[in-house]
């Protein structure tokens, strides 16, 4: 059975459950607001979801864990410290010093920013934060199971995004990462030329160490880059991806659709934004259980720009291939709706897709976003108000289709 086949008017009956997601994307919106990592807007919005959940599954579960909301976008501040001191040492002739801190630094962003690993959470206050597992069962034994997830938090701030969009992101970003690199060779040709401890310099170094100054503002800059008092609405990033998880079950429950042998889950996960935790906590938890029958992890991150959607093969700045079966079925899937997905990466940052392939289950992310950095992204700008129905809606769509051609076929290589 193909998704248009499974109730009599499918185009009104979609149009609905979009309608449906929209309705709940603006209550939460409203009622309970910006939800940052671990907070308690966070938790009331993951029980509000437990409820809603209730209405199209046979078992619902919040799973807590515990996370560091603020340590992951705090490699940024990290970085902005160390780097001043390396130039405070640099002028002080104690290039060694400089150079440990310029690698701390550099340490920070391969870590934190392109690994996602947890270096920086021991040094920071730990907060619960909670996962809500919806499961709708088969029939008959569980031989499969597909998992549609999105992510109920949202970012702490990006000042230079809001205040000057990606012009002033990548341009105050790439001020920093270039003033970084000239830090680490000054600091090794210093070390190299004139000894740990240092020296009186020569004159032409002398002109060049000076020059660490034009960094200054850049290191000072990027310690404000994110506002860790004010989370953004989230609207978009990524109540579109939670709740439209949330639609997929009652959709199956308001039709009376239940199949025989593949089991659904809706995933709202916490914590995306510090770090992909939520996500990863809920694999590491239920590992045996995902292994133990074929497994698709189906992510969903910020459905707006309908031109925009795509499938991200590859994620966490390029450093993870998502599982290529997963993505050929979301390819075939928006082929069946009309759409040609294009095979994207995630150049900067990562879904939560890749934590998923790291544990070793087989996801990919599919998002409609401008990949370059759309002005409302992580700023106050993500609202209710700027939703786009048709993009939720295609987007619904496709994770239908996909759902009764897994039923059917399974995860394989490719899909008829």
């Amino acid at each position: 059975m193909k998704a248009e086949e499974s109730v009599k008017n499918y185009p009104s009956t979609l149009r609905m459950y979009t309608n449906y997601t929209t309705r709940e994307i603006k209550k939460v919106c409203k009622t309970i607001g910006p939800r940052g990592s671990g907070s308690e807007a966070e938790r009331a919005a993951q029980e509000h979801f437990v409820e809603e959940m209730k209405t199209g599954a046979d078992d619902v579960k919040l799973e807590e864990f515990k996370v560091s909301p603020v340590a992951f976008m705090a490699w940024v501040v990290v970085d902005g410290i160390a780097l001043l001191l390396a130039v405070l040492f640099s002028f002080l002739n104690l290039p060694i010093v400089s150079l440990c801190l310029t690698l701390v630094a550099f340490l920070c962003l391969f870590t934190e920013f392109l690994m996602y690993w947890k270096f920086l959470d021991p040094f920071f206050p730990k907060k619960t934060s909670a996962n809500v597992i919806g499961t709708r069962k088969p029939t008959g034994e569980v031989k499969q199971r597909i998992i549609f997830s999105g992510h109920v938090d949202s970012a702490f701030e990006w000042r230079f995004m809001h205040l000057g969009g990606k012009a002033l992101f990548f341009g105050g970003s790439g001020y920093a990462i270039v003033g970084l690199l000239y830090m680490f060779v000054i600091s090794i040709v210093q070390t190299a030329l004139y000894g740990p401890a240092g020296g009186e310099v020569g004159a032409v170094f002398s002109g060049f160490r000076w020059a660490e100054l034009a960094f200054v503002p850049a290191f000072i800059l990027i310690m404000f880059f994110s506002d860790f008092k004010h989370p953004v609405p989230g609207a978009n990033d990524n109540l579109t991806g939670s709740v439209t998880s949330i639609a997929i079950l009652k959709y199956l429950e308001d039709n009376n659709i239940r199949f025989e042998n593949t089991e659904v889950v809706a995933a709202t996960v916490g914590c995306e934004e510090c770090g992909l935790r939520g996500a990863e906590a809920y694999i590491k938890a239920h590992k045996a259980e995902l292994d133990a029958v074929p497994t698709v992890f189906f992510c969903m991150d910020t459905l707006r720009d309908y031109d925009d959607m795509a499938i991200y093969a590859r994620d966490m700045t390029g450093t993870v291939k998502n599982d290529p079966r997963v993505c050929a079925l979301m390819k075939k899937a928006g082929a069946d709706c009309g759409v040609d997905l294009p095979y994207h990466s995630v150049y900067l940052g990562a879904s939560d897709a890749a934590a998923v392939t790291k544990l070793g289950v087989p996801a990919a992310c599919l998002a409609a976003m401008d990949p370059t950095g759309p002005r409302y992204y992580h700023t106050r700008r993500d609202t209710e108000e700027i939703l786009v129905p048709k993009t939720i809606e295609k987007s619904l769509d496709i994770c239908l289709h996909a759902l009764f051609m897994f039923d059917e076929q399974g995860l394989k290589e490719n899909y008829d």
